[in-house]
């Protein structure tokens, strides 16, 4: 019986070049692509657990936009449940602007995530019977916090499994983390929360044992081509990643995500989840875009039966 999951994020829509490479302060690159779609890490993340075969109800604030129209458009074209997403007059739908370097693949993203960063205290209190009603929830650090936190409080009162993607990194208090089954950063964010530098096993380790202290159940450390660094209290591993050719990383962290929550909604442990999350992770770079690039289902197996 596959669990009911509850996405709870940014919707932000992605205006997106490619040039010869990131320009540095003061310059200015001619680029000759340009792309616009939806995105957002928690957009990114409901859209790749969707696609990959989970049942997902995605909450998120817009405004009452054209931009919004980009997300709700997006959604119903992918059968996704509309339903729970809030409007509001007051802001606008959120915006990223992303630099790509088309040789690298390497790139840079200044997020505006307006309605995103105003979800009340009332709009969170109405979401009692989603939240209740299922068995995992997702979320980053891209919304305000204390929309983070209420919906976290409400989950973890539910006895709910709690995953906290912490990203774009910012501090988060104990008392947040205590609450929270499984955390996922990068290792960037792993170093930047710890204050242990994560570059190798034994530094994630390190970190990982800074999150058990806090009453974390289980650590993804996420560590590029190096792969992940999985550990659940007793048992700890490096899960390789794929080999691919990437042309685009952006969004690659949300799609690891995605099919992560996915895979433990169908009852996989955190190590076979994170086998999944990596092959969702690796077909997401060979695409261009974070939404769109985002795999089927059927795209998973097969990479996972050839790989």
């Amino acid at each position: 019986m596959k669990k009911k999951i509850v996405v709870f994020g940014s919707f932000v829509v992605d205006l997106m070049g490619r040039g010869p490479h990131l320009p540095v302060p003061g310059e200015t690159v001619k680029s000759g692509f340009f792309k616009m779609g939806a995105g957002g890490k928690g957009f990114n993340q409901g859209v790749a657990a969707h696609k990959s075969g989970g049942d997902v109800t995605m909450i998120t604030k817009l405004g009452k936009d054209t931009f919004a129209e980009i997300a709700l458009g997006t959604m119903r074209e992918l059968g996704m449940d509309t339903s729970r997403v809030i409007q509001t007059e007051e802001y606008a739908t959120g915006v990223a602007l992303i630099e790509v370097d088309e040789n690298s693949g390497q790139n840079a993203i200044m997020v505006i995530p307006s309605a995103c960063d105003h979800i009340t205290d009332a709009e969170v209190a109405a979401l009692k019977e989603v939240i209740e009603g299922a068995d995992i929830l997702l979320t980053q650090l891209e919304t305000n916090m204390s929309s983070i936190k209420g919906v976290i409080d409400m989950a973890h009162a539910a006895g709910k499994t709690i995953i906290l993607n912490t990203a774009p990194v910012q501090p988060v208090e104990d008392a947040l983390l205590s609450k929270v089954t499984i955390v996922t950063p990068n290792e960037v964010e792993a170093s930047i929360l710890t204050g242990v530098k994560v570059v190798d096993e034994q530094s994630a380790a390190q970190a990982a044992d800074w999150f058990f202290q806090r009453g974390v159940k289980k650590v993804v450390i996420t560590m590029g081509g190096m792969g992940a660094y999985v550990a659940d209290g007793t048992h700890a591993e490096l899960t390789p990643a794929f080999r691919v050719n990437a042309i685009d990383t952006t969004g690659a962290g949300d799609a690891y995500n995605g099919g992560f929550v996915t895979a433990l909604s169908e009852g996989n442990d955190i190590f076979a989840a994170a086998r999944f999350a990596a092959a969702t992770a690796a077909l997401s770079v060979q695409k261009m875009g974070t939404t769109p690039s985002m795999p089927t289902r059927e795209e998973i197996e097969e990479f996972l039966k050839e790989h």
